[in-house]
């Protein structure tokens, strides 16, 4: 454990608003050594969003790590004067990302902010232009340098490196089958259906039994009589279907808070239509802006960041090895878009069906693969 560490953040877009993204770094207040890094693309942002993202990053990272005692230090003018108290927050874009500071904050013994010029926060700089570049369509020098020389007919100019192909991802992935639960009295009604416990139907059952028996046909789940892991939201719905699956496959279930769905707050057992009706503003806003948490709820950026620490952990303990993930339509968007390296607006895009399967690969280098998304040919 650090009990002082500094972060250093820093958040830009491309146009403003514009193809946007944060860097935040964590290092050792004493010696200098970088304990952490974060960063991330946010889709369509502005300059002052991600900026209040790459602090957000970098204060739940140093929160990870233990630290006591937060030196947070960033380029941004505004977001040091506003979380000082220095500064109003006029802008209700940036209100609710102020208050998720705030609460980091609050877990810390002292957080002191200080206005560093851009040179001091290089690192930090980069980071963030990395994740602007890669929303905006940019390729990094090394993958442009790589696809120009393939197409001169050299795919690994450079015997030092490890081979690199089309996609440049190295090592042996951890492969995540990506089973959204089945059908629920919620789901039969279109219903917002977040922490609420519900169980399956009967005809959810039968879609989590046929889901379970696909998942018994492929390769590699049983490799020498032993299960592959198979890990759900703690939620019933997800556990019954998870159950199913271990049943086919002799194996066992173990949860994770992190693959829980949603916190939809007051809009819980609402349909879209009636939340709309019940708050207009706030919803069409909350479609909008992925910042925006429901009524006594979560905002999709909330969960996203909770789904990849998730997401880390289960890197972390089944690395190289495929595991079964069954959760919820959001956790399991969320791991796509982190495949895809996409923005928020995967969110409305994508289209995840009952007791869908869906594959995506991380690669210890960094790299990410999205192999299947919402296949439905087991219930057919």
């Amino acid at each position: 454990m650090t009990d002082r560490v500094i972060v250093e953040a820093d958040g830009g877009s491309r146009g403003n608003p514009g193809p946007a993204g944060y860097g935040a770094v964590v290092k050792d207040a004493e010696t200098g050594e970088v304990l952490a890094e974060r960063s991330e693309g946010l889709g369509i942002a502005t300059n002052n969003v991600a900026e209040y993202q790459g602090l957000i990053a970098g204060l739940e990272a140093a929160a990870e790590l233990g630290a006591s005692t937060v030196d947070a230090m960033l380029d941004s003018k505004l977001v040091v004067e506003q979380l000082s108290g220095r500064w109003k927050i006029k802008n209700a874009a940036l209100q609710p990302l102020a208050q998720r500071a705030r609460e980091l904050m609050a877990g810390f013994d002292r957080v002191r902010f200080e206005w560093i010029p851009r040179a001091r926060n290089a690192h930090a700089d980069r980071l963030a232009n990395e994740a602007m570049d890669t929303q905006a369509g940019i390729a990094p020098k090394h993958t442009a340098e790589v696809a120009r020389q393939a197409e001169l007919g050299d795919p690994d100019p450079d015997p030092d490196r490890a081979p690199v192909r089309w996609s440049g991802a190295t090592g042996t992935p951890t492969r995540l089958l990506l089973l959204r639960h089945g059908q629920t009295s919620m789901s039969v009604d279109r219903r917002y259906s977040g922490r609420g416990d519900v169980s399956l139907t009967d005809a959810g059952a039968q879609q989590a039994a046929a889901a379970a028996k696909r998942l018994a046909s492929m390769d590699g789940l049983v490799i020498g009589g032993e299960a592959a892991p198979i890990i759900a939201s703690p939620l019933t719905r997800a556990r019954q279907t998870a159950e199913a699956v271990a049943d086919a496959l002799g194996g066992r279930v173990s949860t994770h808070p992190g693959l829980l769905e949603t916190d939809f707050g007051d809009w819980e057992g609402l349909t879209f239509g009636e939340a709309a009706e019940r708050d207009p503003d706030l919803h069409r806003e909350w479609l909008g802006d992925p910042s925006v948490p429901a009524p006594n709820g979560e905002s999709f950026d909330a969960v996203h960041r909770r789904v990849r620490r998730a997401r880390d952990e289960l890197l972390a303990t089944y690395g190289g090895r495929t595991i079964v993930v069954v959760s919820h339509v959001t956790p399991i968007k969320s791991l796509l878009r982190m495949g895809l390296d996409a923005g928020p607006s995967l969110l409305f895009r994508l289209h995840l069906d009952l007791a869908s399967l869906s594959v995506v690969e991380f690669y210890p280098d960094g790299n990410a693969s999205v192999r299947l998304v919402n296949d439905t040919s087991h219930l057919s």
